[in-house]
């Protein structure tokens, strides 16, 4: 049954049993507080919810309409609850009721009474005279004997002729301090049990009020105003009305405590008084009695009270079911759809290969994405796994490493010293003018030390980088399966430090080359040498002193000092010949090292991918660490856990959705 249905079917119901209370105002009640008339339209009603609350829809965070009694300790709730039901309930010092107590009454036809005890999964048949010694004895189970609480509720059935038709809570009273037996935070312990049920906005508080007392000061009325600051939710009911009548007039009319359901004063039963001599005795007094007659006849009595409460639990159930089955329905529809996410509950290891190999394409082709080809649409805002970008600042960053190692970068005032101690160093008996390669091989090999450890740096850093991002994503990938996950990980793990040992041993050999052998094919070797000769004639003039200038200006090293040259006139322009072969050639090989450490890694990234990386992790799984896919089978502890509370909510929402649809086509067709 839809919203909108059960929305019509409440409002006509609540109408007709508006109308029914409205008719019965004021006149003679006998047999009970309430005749059936009115039971017989709001019993469905009051059915659906009853039934919601056996089934426990509550535990779903669905608030059911409920008619909550508070009061402070001997402020007479005992005493009301009996003249509506009609029964005794248990009396004594202290407190009496130490659980929430569920009080379920049922118009009952048939002329023998029924009395049902229900708690934790059991169910006690009782009787009136045994009833108040059951409920002590049901109460001390669950709250244990002695003053202590519990927030357990214990729900008691009536189905009595005569009684009105109404599901109310009746909670402990609260006594502000705690006496011999009671726990020191008694005071604490039942208010977080009263504000727990009365917080919701479908709560009606029922506040019993002594009239002896000073409203304003009552704890229980303290406590309602937090959570009904306007009193719009609360009724009041006034009991010891004939022990205390001076002045009762006044409090109920001046309302200083915001009661907006209005109070209803009612005179306790006395003694062995039965029902309807109490009910007899009650109208005469606030008819006869001087101070109390002045009270209007639509604020005194039991059976007035019980007209009020039928009438605002009408309204409140109208008002409420509607959006009950609305929210039953939108949770169990949640349910079902977060249920569906779950992984497949697997059965055996065909179909945990399956859902592997799925997993383990997914995470490939994750990781192509973006390791590969720069497409970041799974994590668009997680600036770590824009891989190519982040791999190119890596590439970028390295490149500037080897540029500031340059031959550019002499420190102040030591132009060409390296070159000229060098050529010193390797110099023999030969034909002067020629350039020595041991010369050039020396000072290659000083170059190449200087930026050694620099590859080996990127290298290491970029293959850490790129096992962070695979652990990442197989990790999602694993999220359903966390059983295998050690594996997989273990397995990438070690196939990328594989991948990284075999950088390192190719940077090694990359790096012995260029100690090792001074070559390239490149034009720009010549070119660049030759436009850096041009400077030489100048430098020369200047340094014997054939120029008036005190710093020559070469592009690419900026001005340079010579003095420092002039005694070294002889082999200066050897020098200069040197620094410029190994500024135009350290650049070749700096560009040679940048671009085949890029090509290197898009090549390894590749392979890793396209290649070992499917092999080494079903390697791990299924090789002797990796006790094999039967462990998909074993569902997780997390997720089991997960499914099952799904599942236990899914069958609680179906059954209340179907006990709400069959009571109210049972209503509808009627």
């Amino acid at each position: 049954m839809s919203t909108l249905q059960v929305k019509s079917v409440c409002s006509k119901i609540s109408s007709s049993a508006n109308d029914t209370v409205q008719r019965m105002t004021g006149l003679t009640i006998t047999g009970g507080p309430l005749v059936s008339c009115y039971n017989d339209r709001i019993r469905p009603l009051l059915d659906v919810v009853d039934k919601l609350r056996n089934l426990n829809i509550m535990q779903e965070g669905i608030q059911l309409p409920t008619i909550v009694v508070v009061g402070d300790q001997s402020s007479g709730k005992s005493s009301v609850l009996e003249s509506l039901a009609r029964i005794s309930l248990p009396r004594g010092q202290g407190i009496c009721t130490r659980v929430p107590l569920i009080m379920r009454l049922e118009n009952y036809s048939h002329p023998r009474p029924e009395f049902r005890l229900e708690f934790d999964g059991k169910v006690i048949n009782t009787d009136e005279e045994r009833i108040s010694d059951d409920i002590t004895a049901a109460t001390d189970e669950i709250a244990g004997k002695g003053k202590g609480i519990s927030n357990t509720p214990l729900t008691l059935i009536v189905k009595k002729n005569g009684v009105p038709d109404l599901t109310m809570v009746d909670l402990p009273g609260i006594t502000p301090v705690a006496v011999h037996g009671q726990p020191e935070d008694i005071y604490e312990q039942i208010s977080k049990i009263i504000m727990e049920f009365i917080t919701p906005e479908e709560s009606v508080i029922l506040n019993v009020l002594s009239a002896s007392v000073d409203f304003t000061t009552c704890e229980s009325i303290q406590l309602s105003q937090k959570v009904d600051k306007n009193g719009e939710r609360t009724l009041a009911v006034v009991t010891k009305a004939d022990k205390n009548p001076e002045g009762l007039l006044e409090k109920v009319t001046a309302n200083d405590v915001n009661i907006g359901l209005g109070y209803v004063c009612v005179r306790n039963r006395i003694g062995d008084e039965s029902y309807e001599e109490a009910r007899d005795e009650e109208a005469r007094l606030f008819k006869n009695h001087h101070l109390l007659s002045g009270i209007s006849k639509s604020m005194v009595g039991i059976p007035v009270l019980a007209q009020k409460l039928v009438r605002i639990q009408a309204s409140v159930v109208g008002k409420c079911l509607p959006d009950i089955v609305r929210k039953i329905n939108d949770k169990l529809s949640t349910n079902i759809n977060e249920m569906n996410k779950l992984p497949k509950s697997l059965s055996s290891v065909a179909e945990a290969t399956t859902v592997f190999m799925h997993m383990l394409g997914c995470a490939k082709e994750s990781l192509r994405k973006i390791l590969l080809r720069g497409v970041f649409e799974e994590y668009p805002d997680v600036m770590e796994m824009h891989c190519t970008s982040r791999i190119a600042e890596m590439l970028d960053q390295y490149s500037a490493e080897l540029q500031a190692n340059g031959p550019e970068t002499d420190p102040k005032g030591r132009f060409l010293l390296d070159e000229i101690k060098v050529l010193e160093e390797t110099k023999g008996i030969a034909l002067p003018n020629f350039l020595p390669r041991a010369a050039f091989q020396a000072l290659l090999q000083r170059k190449i030390k200087g930026i050694y450890l620099t590859p080996f740096g990127f290298v290491d850093k970029v293959w850490n980088y790129i096992e962070s991002v695979v652990v990442r994503v197989l990790t999602h990938q694993c999220d359903n399966y966390p059983q295998i996950l050690p594996s997989t990980r273990r397995a990438a793990q070690t196939l990328v430090g594989k991948k990284k040992q075999q950088s390192i041993d190719w940077v090694t050999d990359i790096v012995e080359m260029e100690k090792l052998t001074d070559y390239t094919c490149n034009p720009e070797y010549i070119t660049t040498w030759n436009q850096l000769m041009f400077y030489r004639g100048t430098l020369m003039e200047a340094v014997k002193g054939r120029s008036h200038m005190s710093k020559v200006n070469i592009v690419g090293f900026g001005e340079v000092d010579f003095a420092h040259l002039q005694s070294k006139v002889g082999v200066v322009e050897e020098a200069f010949d040197l620094k410029m072969r190994m500024t135009a050639y350290w650049r070749i090989v700096l560009r040679r090292l940048v671009d085949c450490m890029a090509l290197h890694l898009l090549f390894g990234i590749q392979n890793f991918l396209n290649k070992d990386m499917e092999r080494e992790i079903i390697h791990g799984l299924m090789g002797p660490e990796g006790n094999g896919l039967e462990r998909m089978l074993d569902e997780s502890p997390s997720v089991a856990n997960t499914r099952m509370k799904l599942k236990n909510s899914i069958k609680l929402l179906k059954e209340s959705k179907d006990a709400v649809a069959n009571i109210m086509d049972r209503i509808a067709s009627t």
